[in-house]
C-alpha cells in the first residue's frame, strides 16, 4: 500500500505556484527591462502570444505572434524602448501534471522614452489587461505556451504603444 504524504505535495504545489507565476513576471519584468534573455526565458520555443482582443479594442491592429523568436522580435522592439511599468495581481493557477492555466490582471503605464519621469509628460497609454495563460513545465521552469491579452479598461493615447513600431 502506498501512503500519501500530504505535506509533499503541498510542498510541490506550492514550489509550482511560484514558478508558474514567476513565469509571468519574468514576461512583463522582459517588457520593461526591453531585455531579450529575460523574454525568451518566459516563453516556450512555440510559443503564441495573442494581443489582438486588447489591441483591437483600442484600435491598434496587431498581429498574433508565434513562435517564440518572434514574439521576443517583436515585443522588444514595440514596448522595449518604450518608459514603461507592469504590475501583476490577482494571480490564479489551475494546475494539471506538467499544464496549467494562469489568470491574473496586468496593469501597464507606458510612456514615449525619456517621457516617464517626466512630470509634465502627459502622453502616455495606461491600461488594465486580462491575461490566459497556458503553461507548461519545462525540466525546473514554468514557461508560458500560450498567452492572450484582453483589455478590462485604457486611458491615454494608444499610438503610444505603436510610436517604436
Amino acid at each position: 500500500m502506498t501512503t500519501h504524504n500530504p505535506s509533499e505535495q503541498t510542498t510541490q504545489d506550492i514550489t509550482d505556484r511560484y514558478e508558474i507565476t514567476d513565469a509571468i513576471h519574468r514576461y512583463t519584468a522582459a517588457l520593461d527591462e526591453g531585455d531579450s534573455a529575460l523574454l525568451e526565458s518566459s516563453l516556450t520555443e512555440d510559443a503564441v502570444v495573442d494581443l489582438t482582443p486588447a489591441t483591437g479594442k483600442i484600435g491598434l491592429d496587431f498581429p498574433v505572434l508565434s513562435p517564440r523568436e518572434v514574439v521576443v522580435r517583436a515585443l522588444i522592439g514595440a514596448v522595449g524602448p518604450l518608459d514603461t511599468s507592469h504590475s501583476v495581481t490577482n494571480v490564479r493557477t489551475e494546475i494539471t501534471g506538467d499544464t496549467a492555466t494562469v489568470r491574473c490582471y496586468a496593469q501597464a503605464q507606458h510612456f514615449l522614452p525619456g517621457d516617464g519621469p517626466r512630470p509634465e509628460a502627459t502622453r502616455h497609454a495606461l491600461m488594465m489587461n486580462r491575461y490566459v495563460a497556458d503553461v507548461v513545465r519545462d525540466g525546473q521552469r514554468w514557461r508560458i505556451r500560450r498567452l492572450v491579452i484582453d483589455s478590462a479598461w485604457f486611458t491615454g493615447d494608444p499610438q503610444v504603444l505603436v510610436a517604436m513600431a
